[in-house]
């Protein structure tokens, strides 16, 4: 009796064994990402420097897009009470790209409105170009990303096609695993880097057009009210 009970511990125990030598090996991302091989290290630095672009980004044009809803209005008593000082000493305390619009109009006045309305666009132009900083880097990311992956594919299959040549007739699946992880890896990789920053890209320019058409409207406000008559 005894000895039977030990006989049936013992292969309880060895089934055990068995199953968990025939259990699927599980793979964390970071040891699946390592798969890839180099390929895998421009792309990590496209994502990191995309995402670093898109928060910056986010930050400044949220700061461009919060303006005074008082700001015009108190612009409009300065001017026509004649204390385009106070007028311009407003603008310069406040860190905004409609502000240092506005700011240069006060300080052309006295001159044609044509004269005023170039200079406002010429500041206007210098306040976008800086709104869009970063922008082309995203789309270059987001083209670049997936043609990166791709290359990685291509060396993937290489790799594997040269493991199936150097083992003749002994090809075993093995081999084939390095190269192929590599293509899926690599092609995976190169496709979150450019959605991630294909869509990083087109939310950043909607919010540049947004802060753009605000900056036309402050500009066509001013203008109208410098054609106001003094009452």
């Amino acid at each position: 009796m005894i000895f039977s009970t030990l006989l049936q511990i013992q292969m309880n125990g060895a089934a055990v064994d068995a199953a968990a030598e025939a259990a699927p090996e599980t793979m964390s991302l970071l040891s699946l990402t390592m798969k890839g091989g180099v390929i895998m290290i421009p792309l990590a630095i496209l994502l990191v420097i995309a995402v670093y672009i898109f928060i910056e980004r986010l930050l400044v044009l949220n700061k461009a897009s919060k303006l005074d809803e008082n700001f015009m209005n108190k612009i409009k008593d300065f001017i026509h009470d004649g204390k385009i000082e106070s007028a311009t000493a407003l603008c310069q305390s406040i860190d905004n790209p409609i502000v240092r619009m506005i700011e240069k109009g006060i300080s052309r006045l006295g001159r044609p409105l044509n004269d005023i309305n170039t200079a406002i666009e010429n500041v206007g132009n210098i306040e976008i170009a800086k709104l869009e900083k970063g922008i082309p880097w995203l789309a270059t990311t987001a083209g670049g990303g997936p043609m990166i992956g791709f290359l990685g594919t291509v060396i993937g299959m290489i790799q594997a096609f040269y493991n199936m040549s150097q083992a003749g007739n002994n090809i075993d699946i093995s081999m084939l695993a390095g190269g192929i992880y590599v293509a899926m890896v690599t092609t995976v990789a190169g496709l979150i880097v450019g959605v991630v920053a294909y869509f990083a890209h087109n939310f950043i320019s909607t919010r540049v057009e947004k802060v753009v058409n605000e900056m036309e409207a402050r500009t066509t406000e001013f203008m109208d009210l410098l054609n106001e008559p003094v009452s």
